[in-house]
């Protein structure tokens, strides 16, 4: 027997990859060695007889050799097409992606017949093929037994939806693969939480191929399981075939990764010599070499973007699944899930954050961020079809950024663990790189590093995550979230990373529209990042000498030496484990104190100037309130004067959040009689109210008519934030000023519906005169200063009453879990 390649297929895998000439052939008899000869032949390379065979070309020539060898076997034992017997493939085999030594799956059917004879054709058709020594998969069943075992073994459920009719008798296979997939359809319902407790089970010991030294390529989370699980769900009417991504995206489609995953495994067979799922090190260069990707560092990368791209699609098409499944039914269809508004154009629907009916992705370029800011905060993932109405609608954000677009985006890194997923998200879908045009040099990009263990993009992400905890402790939180997301953008180029990498810092801020002296800050956060822990764990630091260089490097300002302070612990709990322990806390703390002791001389806040025009209105007397355009299209200037009464500064903040205000920043003052409170605020939702509304509003509430801290209260527990715990301790610090009993009282928190009414409303229960105050929020995070007069009382005591009140209106970390509740 001859096995000659299909002429017209071969020509155009020669085109494409290289492959030998057309019309390759290969002896074969029906004697099982004469297949392992013919397969190692197809295997070989370098003879002028043999050509190498690219990785795509060897898999259908595998599949064409064994298809062949296992049709003429069956006919000589007696399978034909009106025999009563069929064989079946499965595995592999069946899904025509043959490895070269990957088990061999079959199943031989038949109708009933006589035990002994079909025993002793399995015999014939088995035993030569174990004679061989390939690696043999089998079974025996009749139509009935063959639909059973699917039942009662969900492992076998999923491996014969890939079955595919072989040989004998067609009718007999395609009663078996009709059957099987249509159970699989109607039992799915009641087999899916099985399903989903195995997969989570085999990523739990497999692990993730993007992040792993030695990956798993078949069970390992991204790998070609995942794939089948694609499969299996689309064949369940759940999902569409192959759901997630298409070319357009930075890892070029799941079918590509699909490819790729199934070239690397098909060449770690060739290289190994015998089966292998996991690609060990050692492989790695040559596996590399073959497929004309690179080095190790360069496979590594592919297949991180793979597996990546995989493993987000699966993602989507379990979390499709799982909400196609409930609502079937006419009672479920009688609860179908309301959309609940999150941001403006954004809203939660069947648990996923969606589009609203009347959002214009093609006019508002903010959209994405906001997407993803409400994706982050809430814990709710992005339906799929929102990103990709976005990818395909979005235009790009004009430079540099609106501010609205900036807020969201600290909003988004400000999330604590929920920055990953979003950005994940982001990111496979294309958008993130639309964003960050520079991230896309080290996206997929493997550490250098044996001590990290994520990929650079990953790593940089999880320190933003990371970095969130420390947002109370500086005073620029939003620097410090920058910070960490840009810290390694350096990398994945010849030149000093460091270096690189504040260039690029000072483009993105520039981009991003931040201040000229906030890029400054984020430059030399991104040159210097490594500076506080190469120092502190390889030189003196009792030496001044040391401590010097430290504080000229740094240009001997204390924001920069604070951020870059919560920036190494962030980094570092990111790198991996064992990376910050207690010691190198203990010396980068020792040499960020005796830094400190040598910058020396921080100023307190000051109060803003009132405007003469102000002056002017206040001098008038009454309650009038006026709203204007902000610096861009998304802010807006609400000023408010008004007599200055104990709770006015409460009411008025409470007016403005029960008007879906947010505070962005405020400057409070008074002049004579009258307080002159100034708010920058943008809207969550559409456009601001008439500034006539809020005047009477706020008389109203000044009158005692409306209770703005309780209408708050009730609208916050309607929200996705109500049950959310704060990524960070607050802090909050007390320093005596200019007079008797006269303090100022700065406070770092995770923001909230209404915050700054709540904190108005303590201090003003507790007979505290807020004399001034300038109040910020940087994304998530607010950072508010109050000058206030507590009078001769103005003890420990009395402080500690206010703290205790103020700190009860902050949002608090989750308690942190005891011993005993941590075992399980």
């Amino acid at each position: 027997m001859v096995v000659r390649l299909d002429e017209d297929r071969q020509k155009r895998e020669q085109g494409r990859a290289g492959a030998g000439p057309a019309g390759k052939a290969v002896e074969l008899s029906n004697g099982a060695a004469d297949l392992v000869r013919a397969r190692d032949q197809l295997l070989g390379g370098g003879h002028p007889r043999h050509p190498r065979l690219d990785a795509e070309s060897l898999r259908s020539a595998l599949v064409d050799l064994y298809e062949l060898w296992l049709t003429s076997k069956s006919t000589e034992v007696g399978i034909t097409p009106d025999s009563g017997l069929a064989i079946m493939a499965v595995g592999g085999l069946g899904r025509r992606e043959m490895l070269p030594y990957s088990d061999l799956d079959l199943v031989l059917l038949h109708e009933d017949m006589d035990p002994k004879r079909v025993a002793e054709i399995a015999d014939r058709l088995w035993y030569p093929l174990w004679d061989a020594h390939i690696k043999l998969d089998h079974s025996v069943r009749t139509v009935p037994q063959a639909l059973k075992v699917a039942a009662d073994d969900l492992v076998a459920a999923l491996g014969m939806l890939d079955a595919r009719h072989i040989a004998g008798n067609p009718e007999l296979s395609d009663r078996i693969i009709a059957g099987i997939r249509r159970d699989w359809r109607r039992g799915i319902r009641g087999r899916y939480d099985e399903l989903l407790t195995g997969v989570r089970a085999r990523w739990d010991r497999s692990g993730q191929i993007a992040h792993r030294t030695e990956p798993d390529l078949k069970s390992g989370r991204g790998g070609l399981r995942d794939i089948q699980l694609l499969d299996a769900l689309a064949i369940a009417q759940l999902t569409d075939a192959m759901p997630g991504l298409g070319p357009e995206t930075p890892g070029g489609g799941l079918a590509q990764a699909h490819r790729r995953l199934l070239d690397v495994r098909t060449e770690l067979h060739r290289v190994a010599g015998r089966a292998r799922d996991q690609l060990r090190a050692q492989d790695a260069d040559e596996i590399g070499a073959a497929l004309r990707i690179g080095d190790r560092f360069d496979l590594a990368r592919t297949l991180s973007d793979a597996a990546r791209t995989v493993g987000y699609s699966v993602d989507v098409g379990l979390r499709t699944a799982g909400n196609a499944l409930p609502r079937r039914g006419l009672a479920r269809l009688r609860r179908m899930p309301v959309r609940r508004p999150l941001d403006e154009g954004v809203v939660e629907h069947a648990g996923e954050v969606v589009l609203a009916r009347d959002a214009r992705p093609q006019r508002d370029p903010g959209l994405i961020l906001r997407v993803a800011a409400a994706s982050a905060q809430s814990g709710l993932p992005m339906s799929a079809t929102t990103l990709n109405r976005l990818a395909e609608d979005a235009p790009e954000l004009r430079e540099p950024w609106p501010k609205d677009a900036l807020n969201d985006l600290l909003v988004l890194l400000g999330s604590g663990r929920g920055v990953i997923d979003a950005v994940e998200a982001l990111d496979r879908t294309g958008l993130w790189g639309r964003l960050l045009p520079e991230w896309g040099a080290v996206r997929d990009l493997p550490p250098r590093d044996a001590l990290h263990v994520w990929t650079v993009d990953r790593h940089s992400v999880e320190t933003v995550a990371y970095s969130s905890a420390s947002s109370t402790r500086v005073a620029r939180p939003d620097l410090l979230a920058l910070g960490a997301l840009l810290h390694d953008i350096g990398k994945g180029r010849a030149e000093d990373h460091c270096v690189v990498g504040a260039e690029l810092a000072t483009q993105i801020g520039r981009r991003m529209g931040l201040w000229p002296s906030d890029v400054e800050i984020l430059s030399s956060l991104v040159r210097h990042h490594l500076l506080l822990p190469d120092v502190a764990t390889h030189r003196d630091i009792d030496d001044p000498a040391t401590v010097q260089y430290v504080a000229d490097a740094l240009d001997h300002d204390p924001r920069r030496l604070e951020l870059l302070h919560a920036l190494a612990e962030a980094d570092s709990l990111a790198t991996g484990p064992g990376v910050w322990g207690d010691w190198k806390a203990t010396l980068i703390g020792e040499l960020v104190r005796r830094c400190r002791t040598v910058m020396a001389g921080e100023e307190l806040p000051e109060p803003e100037p009132v405007p003469q025009e102000l002056l002017a209105r206040a001098a008038a007397g009454g309650v009038d309130v006026e709203l204007s355009q902000g610096d861009d299209k998304y802010t807006y200037v609400a000023t408010v004067i008004a007599p200055d009464t104990p709770g006015l500064l409460a009411d008025t903040a409470g007016v403005l959040a029960l008007h879906s205000l947010r505070v962005l920043s405020a400057s409070i003052g008074a002049a004579g009689e009258s307080a002159i409170n100034t708010f920058v605020v943008t809207p969550a939702f559409g456009s601001p109210p008439d500034a006539g509304l809020l005047r009477q509003e706020l008389k109203r509430a000044i009158a005692g008519d409306l209770d703005v801290r309780a209408v708050l209260t009730a609208r916050e527990r309607d929200t996705a934030a109500a049950a959310r715990y704060a990524r960070a301790e607050p802090w909050l610090l007390w320093t005596p000023t200019q007079g008797v009993g006269r303090f100022i009282l700065q406070l770092r928190a995770e923001d909230r519906i209404g915050l700054l009414c709540r904190l108005s409303a303590v201090l003003s229960g507790a007979g505290a005169d807020v004399r001034w105050a300038k109040v910020v929020t940087m994304g998530s995070f607010v950072v508010d200063v109050f000058c206030v007069e507590l009078g001769d009382d103005s003890g420990p005591q009395r402080r500690l009453a206010i703290e205790t009140a103020i700190l009860a209106e902050v949002p608090q970390p989750a308690p942190r879990k005891t011993p005993e509740q941590e075992r399980p």
